[in-house]
C-alpha cells in the first residue's frame, strides 16, 4: 500500500475543518467528512498521478478535489506529501510561503 504524509500545514487545515464541521453540521457529519478526505489521501497516494498538475498554481503541485475542499499535494520518492487543504481560502496566499 502506498503511503502519504501531511505537512503541518495540511494537519492544521485538517484539525480546523474538522472542528468547524463539528461546529456547523454536528459531530456524526463532521467525522464522515473527515473519513471521506482521509479516503481520498490514500486514494491519492496509491495512484498519484490520477489527479492533474496545477503548475500555474504552484509548480511540481497537484489538485484533488473533495466535496468542498481542494488536497493540494506534491509526489516525492516514497510517497506522497499533503501540502494544504484549501476550502474557500485565496490560493495564492495561502500556498505563497510554501518551499
Amino acid at each position: 500500500m502506498a503511503s502519504y504524509h501531511l505537512s503541518r500545514e495540511a494537519l492544521e487545515d485538517l484539525d480546523q475543518l474538522y472542528e468547524f464541521g463539528i461546529l456547523t453540521f454536528g459531530l456524526r457529519q463532521a467525522d464522515v467528512y473527515f473519513d471521506g478526505i482521509v479516503d481520498r489521501f490514500q486514494e491519492m497516494a496509491d495512484r498519484p498521478e490520477l489527479y492533474p498538475e496545477v503548475d500555474h498554481i504552484r509548480q511540481g503541485y497537484r489538485r484533488s478535489v473533495y466535496k468542498s475542499h481542494s488536497i493540494y499535494y506534491q509526489i516525492s520518492l516514497d510517497d506522497i506529501v499533503i501540502v494544504r487543504i484549501l476550502g474557500q481560502q485565496d490560493i495564492g496566499e495561502e500556498l505563497a510561503d510554501r518551499r
